[in-house]
């Protein structure tokens, strides 16, 4: 009787195991797919500064700076 309860706990022990990986790799995608999010929001809003500048100077203007407020 000790044969088949001892493979049934390392057959539990390995799918523990699979599940552990399982939850890793998952965890590891998700934070990948929230930096590449974060990563995309920072290139438009770069862009979105540059097109301004852009369309200031195009329109002849020769205060294009952007202000630091004083920092």
């Amino acid at each position: 009787m000790s044969d088949p309860d001892e493979a049934q706990r390392a057959t539990i022990e390995r799918h523990r195991a699979e599940d552990r990986r399982s939850q890793r790799a998952a965890l590891i995608g998700v934070a990948i797919c929230l930096l590449l999010a974060l990563a995309g929001l920072l290139l438009v809003h770069e862009l979105h500064k540059m097109s301004s500048m852009q369309d200031c100077v195009m329109q002849g203007r020769s205060n294009c700076a952007p202000l630091d407020g004083g920092r």
